[in-house]
């Protein structure tokens, strides 16, 4: 069945209605299309349009459209043109004539976006649920290493010594930011389009308010036209989707890296790799690289959306239908990417020591020699000069900070306190970042303390 036809004097071409069709992806919204309607009945009523029985009749059918929607069989053979013209199809089959009340008032365009609207809300908090998970599983894992010490990266080459629990905060801390964007997008998408008709508003006494109230939405859509052409809050989930997959593939990265025989500090689970059809001793990071794969596919959706909606005019254009496929795609690629992280953080295992040597065999404790001196009064940029040239001295002469006593640097430059040897032991310069943000070891504790109540009060 089609929701128009009476001024047209014959049906569209087999390859149109191929060429447009849209059931086999939006489908999905099957279940929001049905409370959608069955919210609206309800509007109808009060309206004066549907009788109290024939509401009761409606919500009844919609209900058990609803539990059969659940099953394959549901849309086995359906050739309707989406799933709007699906449901109104089968509610007619139980309802009859009764049916094509259903539609008084309501335009397909803002039918649309209610469901999609009702779908993503779902899909938005189902992320945010994972994010947490994975932000909870970095924080169990930096407290199994509380005091553990890694090097520290710039251009990828070894720059100052961290806690491994600091650097496992950096992600906490960019997935922090993520579940954020994703929360001011289900801000924007948690707004009632319903009553805003085709794109001029509803021509029917309807109670926008009590119908956003049973579906749970925040707000009312505020211009019947910007409804109707409004699809800025799927872009605001893209681009959050964007983001968490941003923060994933870099994660991904290092973890590819520090797995690896060259950096061998951290040993992924046989339950997230795999091996090679042809070099036996091969345990690849598949799930590492997938991830950073599957970054494209969601970037990808952004990009088509954007390109989709730069060039309408108002209000509704059919184009906009094809802003479901990258939504849909964007959605099952970042929840399953999320999840796939979990697993892999909860089941990595640090090898502390190897991080550790690989600090205290390269001169990451430059800076803290170098700000030692500053403190003693010497002007910065001497102190800099300073440790350079013993920088450039041991590694002309093989030598590691260890070899260093504390007579050698007094003998090196008159700067120099005998005591400052300390220094050029990793764990002794972190002492110096107390700083709130810093790698100090108090600085981490209070920290990691800090981020197990922010969990808190995500789940809350």
């Amino acid at each position: 069945m089609k929701l128009w036809g009476g001024r047209f004097e014959s049906g569209p071409s087999e390859v149109f209605e191929r060429f447009s069709g849209s059931l086999d992806f939006d489908r999905r919204l099957a279940e929001a299309d049905i409370r959608g309607s069955q919210a609206f009945a309800r509007a109808l009523e009060r309206a004066g349009i549907l009788s109290a029985g024939e509401r009761e009749r409606i919500v009844a059918a919609f209900e058990e459209l609803l539990e059969e929607s659940r099953s394959e069989a549901f849309f086995a053979g359906a050739a309707d043109e989406d799933v709007h013209t699906l449901v109104i199809r089968k509610l007619k089959e139980k309802t009859g004539e009764l049916a094509d009340k259903i539609h008084t008032g309501r335009s397909r365009n803002e039918q649309v976006s209610l469901d999609t609207r009702l779908w993503l809300r779902e899909e938005i908090r189902r992320d945010q649920r994972l994010l947490v998970e994975l932000m909870a599983a970095l924080v169990d894992l930096a407290g199994r290493h509380p005091d553990a010490v890694i090097p520290g990266y710039t251009h990828l080459r070894r720059a100052q010594a961290v806690l491994w629990p600091h650097y496992l905060l950096a992600y906490f801390e960019m997935f922090a930011r993520d579940h954020e964007r994703l929360e001011n997008a289900l801000r924007r998408t948690n707004v009632l389009p319903l009553g805003s008709g085709a794109l001029a508003g509803s021509a029917f006494p309807l109670d926008r308010e009590a119908v956003a109230r049973e579906l749970g939405f925040a707000s009312l859509s505020r211009n019947s036209m910007d409804a109707a052409a409004d699809r800025d809050f799927a872009l605001d989930y893209l681009y959050a989707a964007s983001c968490v997959m941003l923060h994933l593939s870099r994660l991904s990265e290092d973890w590819i890296l520090y797995s690896s025989e060259e950096f061998g500090w951290l040993e992924l689970s046989d339950a997230v790799t795999s091996g090679s059809s042809l070099m036996p001793q091969k345990k690849n990071p598949d799930s590492l690289e997938l991830i950073r794969g599957k970054c494209g596919r969601v970037f990808g959706a952004l990009t088509s959306l954007f390109l989709t909606l730069k060039g309408l005019p108002m209000t509704y254009n059919r184009d906009m239908q094809e802003d479901k496929e990258p939504l849909f795609e964007a959605a099952d690629q970042l929840a399953g990417a999320l999840e796939m992280a979990r697993v892999v953080v909860e089941s990595a295992r640090l090898l502390p020591a190897r991080p550790e040597a690989a600090a205290e065999e390269s001169w990451v404790v430059a800076t803290d020699l170098a700000e030692a001196l500053a403190r003693a009064g010497t002007p910065f940029h001497r102190a800099h000069q300073i440790v350079g040239a013993l920088v450039l001295d041991s590694v002309r002469r093989g030598k590691k900070p260890a070899d260093w006593t504390g007579e050698d640097l007094a003998a090196f430059a008159p700067e120099f306190r005998a005591d400052m040897v300390r220094l050029l032991r990793p764990r002794e310069g972190m002492k110096t970042r107390e700083i709130p943000g810093g790698t100090g070891p108090e600085a981490v504790r209070a920290a990691l303390e800090e981020a197990a109540r922010r969990l808190e009060r995500m789940r809350a």
